[in-house]
């Protein structure tokens, strides 16, 4: 591959905004990062324009987008759902599944590890972050209550046991063996979340302590302030503040969180604690009208009306059908966050929490060349990943 060169760009680099800026990169990788033109002979050049050079944006709770769902368990539905993102700034992604039977599952793996290596020209597949089905039932939002159950060892071990590319499991830490389902996790390298839960702030702090230190899609699904027998306890949403190294994942597609709600996770959690996420289903990049949540064959009939999928009856969301772009933009314009921030959450933040910063969420020397370049309202002009152009507007 020949050299390539970002010229006449704004970079948002850790350091802050280099205006007029360049970056030099091969073989997918970034070799050189400068406020100024760097020397670099015979390098093909990308002219910005004056726009904003970012680090690709990482999504690591998505279900599907473009008329597909992972859970289809069909390669042409990973490969649909790849692209659609890419356009909008994801470069890398950990696709998500929904609560299920374990052999849907155990098939959603092994699609997976199919589409991964034909997976070319779309966001990169950095594993998989499984989404249930171990959750209290009176939290289920749009998860199908058939398959909501108690952690079994035998199953999780088992499904562990079918792929190395599982990477995080949310779960409601208060449930019956979810301490050593989340243990059980840790010591295999995966990521135990909090998710869908009626946790009170004691299971939170045990939760915590043994490897759940990410709330999944904060705010939505989760318990706050409740009473029991005239008692009051503090629940996932006000433990999550408190303990200052939770992490949280935000849906800020503008509807499952007001402006008010965005702010305050800003100022408490901040932008190092915070990582943007659009748990997209399939609808995303689609019109409105009705769609499936969930795979074809199992999933919940759901409507997508005023930029956010609706259960039929319309007292509660099922998902999400944001792109990424939307989301940078969201933070800026709803909840006042500088942009370096918003990008911050964007790349930096959700690299670290899922612990691929050594190659990610960055634009450093050494780090994989995954780049978007967009206009002041976050419109994408051109997404690089891996060294290699998938996307031009």
């Amino acid at each position: 591959m020949m050299q390539r060169k970002i010229t006449n760009g704004r970079i948002i680099a850790p350091q802050g905004i280099l205006k007029g800026g360049s970056i030099l990169f091969d073989d997918g990788k970034i070799i050189a990062v400068s406020s100024s033109n760097i020397d670099a002979p015979g390098a093909i050049e990308i002219d910005a324009g004056g726009k904003y050079v970012s680090p690709g944006f990482i999504d690591i709770h998505v279900h599907g987008g473009g008329g597909h769902d992972f859970m289809d368990n069909t390669v042409e539905a990973f490969l649909g759902i790849a692209p659609l993102h890419a356009k909008h700034g994801t470069t890398t992604m950990f696709p998500t599944t929904l609560s299920c039977e374990k052999d849907d599952l155990l098939e959603t793996l092994r699609i997976y590890d199919k589409a991964n290596k034909l997976n070319i020209s779309g966001s990169q597949f950095a594993g998989i972050h499984i989404e249930g089905p171990y959750f209290a039932l009176n939290q289920r939002g749009a998860q199908d209550p058939r398959f909501i159950r108690e952690p079994d060892p035998a199953e999780y071990k088992e499904v562990l046991s079918k792929s190395k590319h599982i990477k995080r499991w949310s779960a409601a830490p208060e449930l019956k063996g979810a301490i050593e389902f989340g243990k059980y996790m840790v010591s295999n390298g995966v990521l135990p979340a909090i998710a869908h839960t009626d946790a009170i702030y004691e299971d939170v702090i045990e939760a915590f302590n043994n490897g759940y230190t990410l709330a999944t899609h904060f705010y939505s699904a989760m318990s706050g302030v409740t009473r029991r027998n005239a008692y009051r306890y503090a629940g996932v949403i006000e433990s999550a503040y408190l303990i200052d190294k939770m992490d949280v994942e935000v849906i800020a597609d503008g509807v499952h969180l007001p402006a008010p709600l965005l702010k305050l996770i800003y100022k408490i959690k901040g932008p190092g604690r915070t990582a943007l996420i659009t748990d997209a289903m399939r609808a995303a990049g689609m019109p409105p009208g009705e769609s499936i949540l969930g795979g074809l064959k199992n999933g919940t009939k759901v409507i997508v009306e005023d930029g956010v999928a609706k259960m039929p009856d319309r007292n509660s969301f099922a998902g999400s059908v944001a792109t990424f772009d939307r989301l940078v933009w969201n933070m800026i314009q709803m909840a006042d966050v500088p942009l370096i921030e918003a990008v911050r959450m964007a790349s930096e933040t959700p690299a670290r929490i899922m612990n691929i910063n050594d190659r990610k969420g960055s634009l450093e020397v050494g780090k994989d060349a995954d780049i978007v370049i967009f206009d002041e309202n976050i419109q994408i002009d051109t997404t690089i990943i891996n060294g290699k152009i998938v996307y031009q507007s």
